[in-house]
């Protein structure tokens, strides 16, 4: 992948398939990253590769490449778009994790409280940046804010990291895992797909949706209450949502009842998404569930 994506960046060629027949991987050879970042999509035809996949969305996908479509510009648009928005993210994340004084001046101008203080508006943006903590949706990983001396009152992290893997009553502690466990080696299309589900999720109660990273899916909850989780794939996403399909009024075609298909995520409906032109349909899903197990709770 180097060596080809190499090629065509010398060359002034700004897309770059390589494909052995059954996968196809398509890069944007001009993008100043590393040669596997510049993945934009991959669609794997080889169905032991993705038995969930129809060849109607499979075909949607490899459109792009076609003379018609290149020849609209659509590739071009839609691969703009997702970097820029890859690295708009990137730049906020770090604005956040070290906030410059203009930024939180600027903050405070626009809040217009004065009374707040830098080092208030500073924590807050640290906590923002926080993977969940806003519906921005805003980094893969941030770096912690910096460490404030600690006191005799106050137990170190070290002392805490100490109690903490003893666990409760002798139990072995929950494994905790990272984001990036899940976005790592994913299309950058996919993860800005992702991003969208993630916004609908958090919009749903500003500064109540918890975003937790679990071993096979990213779950988003609120009250303890899990209501969407999200399993991010080379050719998109799956989302398991509690809900029931025979329930559904008018369920899209790319819904499906997994009430008796295992599955890594809670709930009885699957939707997989490919696309962005899928997301109105998902986002009232994602809506209705999460009333149906959080918003009867309250």
């Amino acid at each position: 992948a180097t060596q080809v994506v190499g090629y065509a960046a010398n060359n002034g060629i700004v897309w770059c398939v390589l494909t052995n027949g059954a996968t196809w991987k398509v890069y944007r050879s001009m993008e100043q990253c590393p040669a596997p970042e510049k993945l934009m999509f991959e669609v794997r035809l080889d169905p032991t590769g993705a038995p969930d996949d129809t060849p109607q969305s499979l075909a949607e996908v490899l459109s792009r490449l076609s003379r018609d479509e290149m020849a609209k510009g659509t590739l071009d648009a839609l691969g703009e778009r997702t970097f820029t928005d890859g690295k708009v993210r990137k730049a906020l994340d770090a604005l956040l994790v070290s906030p410059p004084r203009a930024l939180m001046n600027l903050v405070r101008k626009s809040l217009g409280n004065n009374r707040l203080e830098l080092r208030q508006i500073r924590d807050s943006l640290h906590r923002i940046a926080q993977p969940g903590g806003s519906a921005l949706g805003i980094g893969d990983t941030v770096m912690p804010a910096p460490p404030r001396k600690a006191t005799k009152s106050a137990p170190t992290e070290a002392r805490l990291a100490r109690t903490s893997s003893k666990g409760s009553r002798g139990r072995s502690p929950r494994q905790t895992y990272d984001e990036s466990r899940h976005t790592n080696g994913i299309p950058q299309e996919v993860i800005s797909l992702f991003r969208a589900v993630e916004r609908e999720c958090m919009a749903l109660d500003p500064g109540r949706i918890e975003k937790q990273p679990l071993a096979k899916c990213i779950t988003f909850r609120s009250g303890g209450s899990t209501f969407c989780s999200v399993h991010l794939q080379r050719g998109g996403l799956r989302l398991w949502l509690h809900l029931k399909y025979h329930h559904l009024s008018n369920a899209p075609p790319f819904a499906r009842d997994v009430s008796k298909v295992g599955h890594p995520g809670g709930g009885d409906l699957e939707l997989r998404i490919a696309n962005l032109n899928q997301l109105p349909d998902a986002a009232r899903l994602i809506r209705e569930s999460y009333l149906a197990r959080v918003g009867a709770q309250r």
